[in-house]
């Protein structure tokens, strides 16, 4: 996983792109071109435009493919065969999906890189949408913090490359698994600027400290009413 260590600020910077047509992604990916290190493709834009469109936007940045898959270890490694060929370097899927799923992807991972591809597995952990109280609705009993450091413990364990995490637990994972396994972090947000939806949020300086390695930003850059310039302030917010 070392490999793929971001080297420069701007490398830590994943925009997602959660737009719902090809023409705004591709707009919004001209506009950054040069300016930040991935842009994420989830559900919302990939089941609108496909594989198509993951291809284009490979012309501007790196891709981290965040699909999120669960379900039975045969079904998530058969979809992920189908997405294999675009060659992300980030994808995703869902720790609750157990270690016998994660160490199927895991495998098939490290095939389709020994065949000469580039993609790592990330394990997303508990999403930055729940607090304490809707995790206990859906029937957890332990806290969050203890559940993302029990799911990431089990991704490690099973070969994963990193874990999605908000920055909130990113220490402690860092602290308890050690540096090479890559914490990607969503929940940014910069001073100031609306939280929509997420909840257990960090700024991006916080969020570094804490042991991210990639920070996933998404409305502060792309509903800004100039993207580049609020790419470029946000990573210089890094140093």
């Amino acid at each position: 996983m070392s490999s793929s260590r971001p080297k420069h600020p701007r490398e830590r910077l994943i925009v997602a792109l959660d737009v719902p047509r090809a023409s705004e992604a591709l707009r919004l990916a001209e506009e950054l071109s040069g300016e930040v290190g991935l842009f994420k493709v989830g559900l919302e834009l990939f089941c609108a435009e496909g594989p198509e469109l993951v291809k284009a936007l490979r012309r501007h940045a790196r891709i981290f493919l965040d699909l999120k898959f669960l379900d039975i270890p045969n079904t998530v490694t058969g979809a992920l065969r189908s997405v294999l060929p675009l060659d992300p370097d980030f994808l995703t899927v869902h720790a609750t999906g157990g270690r016998l799923m994660m160490k199927a992807v895991s495998e098939l991972l490290h095939t389709h890189r020994q065949q000469g591809g580039q993609t790592q597995s990330l394990a997303v952990t508990v999403l930055t949408s729940f607090d304490e109280t809707e995790w206990k609705h859906i029937g957890h009993t332990q806290d969050i913090g203890t559940s993302v450091l029990s799911l990431s413990r089990l991704a490690h364990q099973s070969g994963m490359d990193g874990a999605v995490c908000s920055p909130q637990e990113a220490s402690q994972l860092r602290a308890h698994l050690g540096s090479s396994f890559c914490l990607v972090c969503p929940g940014i947000r910069p001073a100031g600027t609306d939280l929509g939806d997420q909840v257990r949020i960090a700024d991006p300086r916080s969020a570094l400290q804490a042991g991210a390695d990639y920070l996933v930003v998404g409305r502060p850059i792309t509903a800004a009413s100039h993207p580049r310039e609020a790419a470029r302030a946000l990573v210089a917010s890094f140093q």
